[in-house]
């Protein structure tokens, strides 16, 4: 179940200068023991509990930008005060020479508990946003290990290089998510939450809704049938809310035209809450 508010990531951003829509994208590939996910549109706190489930005790934040927080010089905040701020303990660690020019390290490193996320980032939006969650009571030396794992990971997957860490995030702009973990269950964890976002978006208004999560299993059979995902909203009335969605080759780029052939339909029931699959070829209802 998520929560999806007038300022969700599907609302507020669209592609183009016409403003249309912004579509689901899905891609996923395996990565040396990991899973990578790229994906749009979510914001980091509309994942936050699904990442949470498969993150160890302890979530580092290694790199923040927001507006959400400024001085009277209209410079960010230290992560740290942003913290205190949201009343989440934390233990900060100087990045200093390790993060200096380095893009997306913040200066210094947040340690929190993996279930204060969601409390970390309630009610504000950081439009760069970069976490990796660290196993048992690391030393110092070991945390720099894994901050300079991080820096240097470029398009390339994280975890492969680093042993212990179970969860990497990259969110940017609000809306584009790379997510990295070691739990096969996770990706189709991520794509029943963006079909909930997705459909969330089309039934808000000025107040928020609450729209549950497709059930995992039958997302898991539709990756196996395709790692390439693009979805938009179909057919929407007062009782249920299509979305069309197509099987592509590779990962859908904005700016990228949608296949005109649907390849599922996931029809979202309001009065019950329940979903359903479609395959449009053969007409057939998938549980």
């Amino acid at each position: 179940m998520v929560a999806v508010g007038p300022d969700g990531a599907f609302s507020t951003n669209t592609v183009g200068l016409a403003g249309s829509p912004f579509p689901l994208s899905f891609s996923l590939r395996p990565a040396n023991g990991s899973w990578l996910v790229v994906a749009t549109a979510a914001r980091a706190a509309e994942l936050a509990d699904v990442l949470m489930a498969t993150a160890g005790d302890t979530i580092m934040i290694v790199g923040l930008e927001t507006n959400s927080f400024l001085d009277e010089s209209y410079r960010p905040w230290r992560p740290s005060l942003i913290a205190a701020e949201q009343g989440v303990g934390y233990e900060a660690h100087e990045l200093g020479v390790v993060a200096s020019g380095v893009v997306g390290l913040s200066d210094e490193a947040l340690l929190i508990r993996r279930d204060d996320l969601p409390r970390f980032l309630a009610g504000w939006y950081p439009y760069e946003l970069t976490v990796v969650d660290v196993p048992g009571a690391p030393t110092a030396g070991r945390l720099d290990e894994i901050i300079l794992a991080v820096g240097a990971g470029g398009p390339e997957p994280v975890l492969p290089s680093l042993a212990g860490p179970r969860l990497f995030f990259s969110g940017h702009d609000d809306c584009y998510v790379a997510i990295e973990s070691t739990d096969p269950s996770l990706p189709a964890a991520i794509m029943s939450r963006l079909l909930a976002l997705l459909v969330g978006s089309s039934l808000v208004d000025d107040s928020v809704v609450e729209v549950p999560d497709p059930d995992g299993e039958a997302l898991e059979s539709l990756i196996e049938e395709s790692r390439h995902w693009v979805g938009v909203l179909g057919v929407t009335t007062r009782d249920a809310v299509t979305v069309d969605l197509h099987a592509v080759s590779e990962p859908w780029r904005l700016g990228e035209p949608v296949p005109a052939r649907v390849d599922r339909r996931a029809v979202y029931d309001v009065t019950t809450g329940g979903w359903q699959l479609w395959d449009p070829a053969v007409g057939s209802r998938e549980p």
